[in-house]
């Protein structure tokens, strides 16, 4: 039995355009908190505010671009949030004041929160229902890879050739996924039986209950995630490992490479709790070993456990928000995951920063390795305990009808 196709060229063009986005993302995430201070004479505080008004205005524009999207097209929401995205880069040459980039800064986290819930959304569609779990795999390398690579151009370019390179980079890196997002061809949503009657605008119209479950597990794991972003460099130097800290989310991506091809099949065909609880263990006896971490080999061992473990979490947990989803509220249960995701590595920022004030990072991460086993227990009661059978066999329904 031959399966559906799922490397297709819209399939390779809309994780192109994810790709450029987190590529552009991650660029300036490393690099204008180092411009704020070096340019504008800025204090720590003012530099930092250049990430946090980024992330608030993405989380607070993704639920209003996911109910958009249940509204109209796909893809008028994908080409005006790419529009708004890589118009922002473009402004960054103009302010003469930290408060200037601060408000460009909002306005790019809003193009972002938007572009990144839109993306999510059309390759849920594209991706065959039979191999939604491998293909929303390969999908999130492409975030994956982008946080390999933005830090290493944003770093080299603003060190070796200045901020103007820099800028001119992150500009041509948000046109490319402007490009490569607009060869995306969807196709036109079948006309129902009935007309949907979709509820009027409220709060709660901004929710996908289905995928709030399964977001909360995402985010409280993702608190963990943010200590690695945040401080993992800093630990190296920490443990005298200097030289081997670059490598650590390069060995992380490897591993998560090399995994993809097994652990996406695997979800598709045992279901996600055979996928979900070893990747927690393997995840916290990651994050043990880099508590432990005394050497190179066991500090590059602890990235590919934790490549392996977390790396393969994330997206088996997207695509869990997903598939509890219908069809036509897809876009708001991917804006529901990742607002709620991006509230943990936001808060995770806070709390790790907080804490490690008072501890070593060496404690700290052994700290996190408990704390992630926690997630097995919450997954277990919030995903495999609730009663969803009947729910879930009326929302198949609803997804034949509206197929």
């Amino acid at each position: 039995m031959n399966k559906p196709k799922l490397w297709t060229k819209d399939f390779i063009n809309i994780s192109l355009s994810n790709f450029f986005l987190f590529l552009t993302f991650y660029i300036l995430l490393v690099t204008l908190p180092i411009f704020a201070l070096q340019e504008f004479d800025s204090n720590a505080s003012q530099a930092g505010l250049m990430t946090t008004i980024f992330l608030l205005s993405a989380i607070v524009s993704r639920p209003l671009a996911g109910q958009w999207l249940e509204r109209t097209s796909n893809r008028k929401v994908l080409v005006t949030a790419l529009l708004i995205f890589a118009v922002s880069s473009l402004l960054y040459f103009f302010p003469t004041t930290v408060t200037g980039f601060l408000v460009i800064r909002l306005l790019h986290g809003i193009g972002f929160g938007m572009a990144t819930t839109a993306v999510g959304a059309i390759v849920a569609d594209l991706i065959p229902s039979s191999r939604r779990g491998e293909g929303m795999g390969y999908f999130v390398m492409s975030t994956n890879m982008a946080m390999v690579l933005g830090p290493f151009v944003g770093l080299t370019s603003i060190q070796q050739w200045g901020s103007e390179t820099m800028f001119i980079l992150s500009v041509i890196v948000a046109i490319g996924a402007l490009i490569t997002g607009l060869t995306v061809k969807l196709a036109k949503p079948e006309v129902p039986d009935q007309k949907v009657v979709l509820p009027a605008f409220s709060l709660k119209s901004l929710i996908e209950p289905s995928a709030v479950s399964i977001a909360i597990v995402g985010g409280f794991l993702a608190i963990v995630y943010s200590a690695l972003l945040s401080f993992v460099s800093v630990y190296a130097n920490e443990i005298n490992l200097t030289e081997v800290s670059s490598l650590f989310f390069v060995v992380y991506a490897i591993i998560l490479l090399m995994s993809r091809p097994f652990t996406g099949k695997w979800l598709d065909q045992y279901g996600p709790n055979v996928i979900v609880f070893p990747s927690i263990v393997l995840f916290a006896f990651g994050m043990f070993v880099l508590s432990q971490s005394g050497s190179a080999t066991t500090f590059l061992v602890s990235a590919g456990m934790i490549g392996l473990g977390w790396g393969t979490l994330f997206p088996t947990f997207q695509t869990i928000a997903i598939q509890n989803a219908a069809p036509r509220k897809r876009g708001l249960a991917t804006a529901t995951f990742l607002s709620i995701y991006d509230i943990g590595i936001a808060l995770g920022s806070f709390l790790v920063g907080l804490i490690a004030a008072k501890m070593d990072f060496s404690s700290l991460y052994l700290m996190c390795s408990f704390y992630v086993l926690i997630g097995a227990i919450l997954y277990y009661f919030l995903q495999v305990r609730k009663p969803t059978s009947t729910k879930l066999k009326s929302q198949q329904a609803l997804q034949v009808k509206e197929q």
